[in-house]
C-alpha cells in the first residue's frame, strides 16, 4: 500500500524546538534544524555543492570532517569511488554551449583533490553536461549535447525553430581516452508533423520511441535536457531522466555502438529504442496516470539496504504545483513497454512536504537503517523514516545543493 505522508511545518518547529531531541552531550552546528538521533541512521552525508568549487563530507551534527577545493567549478555531479578517489562533471573555461548544468570535462581525482585522469568534450557543437558514472568495467559513462542543423532538424520533422540540441550517451576508455559506445536520441524519434520526413508515424502506436516534438518551445534548441543516469550492472542498462519530458528513458547497454543506432540488437532485441519509459505517459500519448513533474536524478537503490531494486527519483513539481515530492517506486523485474496499456511502475513509499519544494536540481538516497536522505537543492537535506517521520534536517544555508550521497566513513 503507498504511504503517502504530509508532514506540516508547524510540527517541524516543535521538533527543533523540543530540548530533548538535542541530545546534551553533542554540539550541532548552525545549520542542524531538526535532530532526532534514536531514529537517524549514522552514515555521512556528501554535500555536493551546484556548480561550486568545493564539496564537503559532514556527519548528523552538522559538522565538516573533510572538504575538497577545486581549482574549476563543478558542471553538477561528483561521487566518492570506491578506493576514495572522486569523478565529477567539470566546467570547461572555453565552452560555447552553456545551458543550465553544462559541464566539459571529467576529471578523476585523488583523495587530496589532484588530478589523476581527465578528458574534454566540448565544442561549438557538443559538450558534457550534468551527470558522469564510472562502470564497472572502468570506463567512463557521461551525458552530453550535441546539435543538430535547423536544417537537418526540417529534414527530420522537428518542429522547433533553429538549431535544436540531442541527448547524447557516450562512454570512454580512460586507459585510451577512445570512445567505445555511443548513443543518440535522434537515431530513434517518431514525428507526426510531416508525412514526407523520415520517422513520420503515430506517436502512440510508437511506446518505444521519443516523439521529438513533445517540446518544442524551449529557448536555445535545448528540448530535452536529460540531467542524471544510473547503471544496473546485473541488467546491463542505463536510466536515465529527461527533465523536459517529466520522464526516465532505460536503455540496453549491452548493444554496440552500431545497434545502438538501429532499432535491433543487444540483450532486448530493441537496439537502442527505449526498452521502457515511466514518469510521464502524455510523451507517447499513451494511457496512464502523469506521477513527474520535471525530474532529477534516477536512483536505483543497491546493496543490502531496504527497497533494493525500486527507484527513488525527486519531482520538482508534484502535481504540478510549487511543491516536490520523492518517490520509491517498483521497477518491473522484466520490461514489456506497449501502446495502449498503463506501462508506469507502482509507487512503493513517497514523501512530500507543504516547505519542501526547489524547482532544479535535488535527488534522494536509501541509508542502510531504512530512512531516506533527501537533497532539496535550494534548502539543503532531509532524513525522513519509513513512516514518514522527519527525524533531521540540514540547512545548508543559501548554498544550492546538487545532491546528496552516503557514505559509512570517510574515504
Amino acid at each position: 500500500m503507498t504511504l503517502r505522508i504530509y508532514f506540516f511545518c508547524f510540527l517541524l518547529v516543535l521538533s527543533c524546538s523540543d530540548d530533548d531531541s538535542r541530545n546534551s552531550d553533542v554540539t550541532l552546528s548552525d545549520n542542524i534544524e531538526v535532530y532526532q538521533p534514536d531514529l537517524m541512521d549514522e552514515n555521512l552525508a556528501l554535500v555536493v555543492e551546484n556548480g561550486s568549487n568545493k564539496s564537503y563530507i559532514i556527519n548528523k551534527e552538522g559538522e565538516r570532517l573533510q572538504e575538497w577545493n577545486f581549482d574549476t567549478l563543478l558542471g553538477n555531479d561528483l561521487e566518492i569511488l570506491p578506493d576514495g578517489r572522486l569523478i565529477g562533471m567539470f566546467k570547461s573555461a572555453e565552452a560555447d554551449i552553456h545551458f543550465g548544468g553544462f559541464g566539459g570535462v571529467i576529471k578523476i581525482l585523488n583523495n587530496d583533490s589532484s588530478l589523476d585522469w581527465q578528458y574534454s568534450y566540448t565544442s561549438e557543437n557538443f559538450i558534457a553536461h550534468h551527470d558522469v558514472e564510472l562502470l564497472p568495467s572502468g570506463n567512463v559513462l557521461f551525458l552530453a549535447w550535441e546539435r543538430v542543423t535547423h536544417e537537418t532538424a526540417q529534414n527530420n520533422g522537428v518542429v522547433s525553430p533553429g538549431d535544436i540540441f540531442q541527448e547524447t550517451l557516450i562512454e570512454i576508455d580512460p586507459s585510451t581516452n577512445q570512445i567505445v559506445w555511443k548513443w543518440n536520441s535522434l537515431d530513434h524519434i517518431v514525428q507526426n508533423a510531416n508525412p514526407l520526413a523520415p520517422n513520420y508515424g503515430v506517436v502512440s502506436n510508437n511506446p518505444q520511441l521519443i516523439n521529438i516534438n513533445y517540446n518544442s518551445s524551449v529557448d536555445g534548441g535545448n528540448i530535452m535536457h536529460a540531467n542524471g543516469l544510473d547503471y544496473d550492472e546485473e541488467k546491463d542498462i542505463i536510466y536515465v531522466t529527461v527533465n523536459f519530458y517529466s520522464e526516465i528513458w532505460v536503455l540496453d547497454h549491452s548493444t554496440t555502438t552500431q545497434e545502438a543506432s538501429s532499432h535491433t540488437g543487444g540483450n532486448y532485441n530493441k537496439g537502442g529504442d527505449l526498452i521502457y519509459r515511466f514518469g510521464n505517459p502524455e510523451t507517447y500519448e499513451n494511457v496512464g496516470e502523469r506521477k513527474f513533474y520535471n525530474v532529477h536524478f534516477p536512483n536505483l537503490i543497491e546493496n543490502d539496504v531496504p527497497g533494493k531494486g525500486n527507484m527513488l527519483v525527486y519531482v520538482n513539481r508534484y502535481n504540478n504545483t510549487e511543491q516536490s515530492i520523492v518517490y520509491e517506486l517498483d521497477i518491473p523485474e522484466n520490461f514489456d513497454l506497449q501502446a495502449g496499456i498503463n506501462n508506469e511502475p507502482a509507487i512503493i513509499w513517497e514523501f512530500t512536504d507543504p516547505t519542501m519544494y526547489s524547482r532544479i536540481i535535488s535527488g534522494a538516497v536509501r541509508l542502510p537503517n531504512g530512512n531516506t536522505l533527501i537533497c532539496e537543492g535550494d534548502y539543503g537535506l532531509w532524513e525522513i523514516t519509513q513512516l514518514g517521520e522527519v527525524v533531521w534536517k540540514y540547512n545548508s544555508q543559501n548554498t544550492n545543493v546538487w545532491r546528496s550521497y552516503t557514505y559509512e566513513s570517510l574515504p
